[in-house]
């Protein structure tokens, strides 16, 4: 357990910390991708507006989705399927469907984020390896 510096006074385990900290860095490259904008208007004219809430359940959901799809036994998503989750008749926070190009950019951006913490390209292989087997329930057009 360290210190949460997101949550002063709290702990985290580091590997939680480790994976959130991948997360958020890949939700600042996504916030400045042009590409991938259109999909996040809810949650970017909320952050530019000062409401933190959608990132932080952004950020959790995307945390817990990794530490369980790596093997986590502490930690479980509990979010919508990843074909509701992509799919605005469903998530009213997604703005449109995905087609695979821009789900490749995501990947790409993953990858960037990834890069930004010291992420060894091992370890950044095996995340691009989960994100790829969740392909064909968040592409949808």
């Amino acid at each position: 357990m360290v210190a949460d510096p997101s949550n002063s006074g709290t702990q985290i385990e580091a590997g939680r910390l480790a994976v959130r900290s991948v997360i958020d860095s890949t939700i600042f490259v996504i916030a400045g991708d042009p590409q991938l904008q259109p999909y996040f208007t809810t949650l970017l004219g909320e952050v530019t507006n000062g409401n933190l809430s959608g990132f932080t359940e952004l950020s959790k959901n995307l945390t817990d989705f990794v530490c369980a799809a790596t093997g986590s036994k502490n930690f479980h998503y509990t979010g919508l399927s990843m074909t509701d989750a992509h799919n605005p008749a469903t998530n009213s926070r997604m703005a449109q469907k995905a087609n695979s190009a821009d789900f490749d950019q995501f990947v790409l951006d993953v990858t960037k984020g990834a890069t930004k913490c010291n992420v060894p390209a091992n370890i950044q292989a095996r995340l691009g390896t989960i994100l790829y087997s969740i392909e064909g329930q968040v592409v949808q057009r």
